[in-house]
């Protein structure tokens, strides 16, 4: 693998961050994760619109522009020889030495990744949800950032184990759903879709907004709000959304199977995301 760094291509092996950079010793720095299709940035804007709401908050001073960094996200695919990839792109918030700071970060770095990933099975392949023991974190601000302050999430995948046809599912402190561990939930119950609110402290995803909006093209009655794991285990249908498996059908929630896997909400939806895709510039 080939990654991008501060504005030069070099085998992963070669690439270093300074153990003075405060996304290492403190976990200051953002992610996004996104989808490239035959060298298209998928939700591009929307992914660089919420990197930004996140440097801001951060006091990171932004040193690329949009264009900029999509074009870092190219040459890193092409450096890889990838023309279909999964991109990482993180900011962190540069060296600044052992201390907090009191002020903005002005020297941020730049980091690109890109793997290959294989073609979408059509329909999608199913997966089971389990409840995780460990409860989703409050959200280190006022909202939860894509950052690097991972642990929550490194910490559940460590109790689900290496089960790749399982999501773990957290639940707030005091018992709402939340999301998964890499993902976004909704489910479908009488003819309305539905998906816990911002306010739980969950992320609120680019794919997560992008199905919200097709499902509003759709007509599709919404709802967001606090549900207890009661309503998900009630739910004629259920999917989980990320931006590099796209819409992921459910089968089961902690050993009892759904009504349905392939619902008519989930193939509708999942037929329109596969549309936007063809159709984005």
């Amino acid at each position: 693998m080939h990654v991008y760094v501060n504005g030069t291509i070099c085998p992963a092996h070669e690439a270093t961050v300074s153990v003075l950079d405060h996304g290492f010793l403190y976990g200051i720095g953002l992610f996004e994760t996104l989808r490239v299709y035959d060298r298209k940035l998928f939700l591009w804007d929307a992914h660089y619109a919420r990197l930004c709401s996140g440097l801001f908050a951060l006091q990171i001073q932004p040193a690329w522009t949009r264009e900029e960094l999509a074009a870092a996200i190219l040459m890193t695919i092409d450096a890889n020889e990838l023309r279909d990839a999964y991109v990482r792109l993180s900011i962190t918030a540069g060296s600044e030495g052992v201390g907090l700071v009191a002020g903005g970060y002005e020297r941020p770095s730049l980091f690109v990744f890109a793997k290959p990933v294989a073609p979408l099975a059509v329909p999608p392949p199913p997966k089971r949800l389990q409840t995780l023991a460990l409860a989703r974190q409050t959200a280190e601000g006022q909202h939860r950032f894509k950052s690097h302050n991972y642990l929550n999430n490194a910490l559940a995948r460590q109790e689900l184990g290496a089960r790749p046809d399982v999501e773990g599912l957290f639940l707030t402190h005091d018992g709402f759903v939340a999301e998964g561990i890499v993902s976004n939930v909704f489910w479908v119950k009488n003819g309305k879709l539905f998906t816990p609110s911002i306010d739980t402290g969950i992320l609120d995803g680019v794919t997560r907004r992008h199905v919200l909006t097709l499902a509003q093209q759709l007509s599709m009655p919404v709802e967001e709000g606090r549900y207890r794991l009661e309503d998900l285990l009630n739910a004629d249908e259920v999917f989980t959304t990320n931006s590099v498996q796209e819409i992921v059908p459910i089968t089961e929630i902690d050993g009892q199977s759904l009504p349905s896997t392939y619902g008519t909400y989930s193939c509708e939806l999942h037929r329109a995301y596969r549309q936007s895709v063809a159709t984005s510039e």
